[in-house]
């Protein structure tokens, strides 16, 4: 039987596989160097970069719940320059055949957004925009929740790069379609799909919040159902190649984003627990494809859902 050709084209990223790392999970990249199987990535999406360093939010940030955790760790980073100087050249002396890197950025502004983009020229392989942010200049709004200022914020990015440009929306609106198509109207390549969905644990005995910052986004399993619908309502509506992610655990939970139109696939908080998981799922999703008849992982996606 011949190999299945697990190549993807996500957008101008050429991946070697489609399974990547989900922004916030894998650290800068080099961080788990001998517990992943990095020949089995197809990229590695890196923490969110800001232009200056960051401290994210206090502690505690972050708390496990059933299927799944709720973190609000706030974007903690480095700024740009340190990432540039220091990090990317740490983790390409540290993984052989590193995998490339998108670079995910966020901002406070449509400026600070393009800034972070012009600052990183071709440094990565592509850039992927954390629309789930404030803008300070419009009283905290987050950009990704008016498709007017998601099409402002992504024409401005879209300007200050030629790389590869990636779009990460939140699932907390009633329609993912206006999102999806200012996103195509402002010149992005792809889409990732989805971020974390807002949450809140409370202390019963201290009657109090359990982190400190109130609130923060949920991950993990409990999200999967979630993400699928959003993927499969976006691809309806767009033909703009899709990184899905939202609780990849297994082989299974990737195919599904596959047959309801996403290209490939991230792994985020399942890393914390498992960091084998990257192999087993490029694995399943190889296995699935030979099974089922398909050349390519290609194939399967435009083959899609048998409806």
């Amino acid at each position: 039987m011949a190999a299945v050709d697990m190549r993807v084209d996500l957008g101008g990223l050429k991946m070697r596989t489609p399974v990547a790392t989900a922004s916030g999970t894998f650290g800068y990249g080099f961080e788990y160097f001998g517990a992943v199987d990095y020949p089995k990535l197809g990229a590695v999406t890196a923490k969110g970069i800001r232009v200056e360093p960051w401290p994210g939010n206090p502690m505690p940030r972050h708390c496990e719940v059933p299927g799944g955790l709720v973190n609000a760790i706030g974007l903690q980073g480095t700024g740009v320059d340190h990432f540039l100087e220091i990090t990317l050249p740490r983790y390409r002396a540290t993984v052989p055949d590193a995998p490339p890197v998108i670079a995910n950025i966020w901002g406070g502004s449509v400026e600070g957004y393009a800034e972070v983009a012009r600052r990183i020229g071709d440094a990565v392989a592509a850039i992927e925009m954390n629309v789930s942010c404030p803008n300070v200049k419009e009283g905290g709004h987050t950009f990704g929740q008016d498709p007017k200022v998601l099409f402002e914020v992504v024409s401005a990015v879209r300007a200050a790069t030629k790389l590869p440009l990636f779009v990460k929306l939140a699932p907390n609106v009633p329609s993912i379609v206006p999102y999806v198509r200012a996103c195509e109207d402002a010149g992005a390549d792809a889409l990732s799909l989805i971020n974390t969905i807002p949450a809140m644990v409370i202390d019963v005995e201290r009657r109090r919040p359990v982190i400190a910052n109130g609130s923060g986004g949920l991950s993990g399993r409990a999200v999967h159902p979630v993400a699928v619908k959003v993927v499969h309502d976006a691809r309806a509506a767009t033909k703009l190649p899709i990184l899905a992610m939202g609780g990849v655990y297994e082989a299974k939970d990737a195919v599904e984003f596959l047959l309801a139109g996403a290209n490939a696939v991230a792994v985020g908080t399942a890393l914390f627990s498992d960091p084998g998981v990257v192999a087993a799922v490029h694995d399943g999703i190889a296995d699935y494809c030979a099974r089922h008849g398909f050349a390519s992982v290609a194939a399967l996606t435009a083959e899609g859902l048998q409806l």
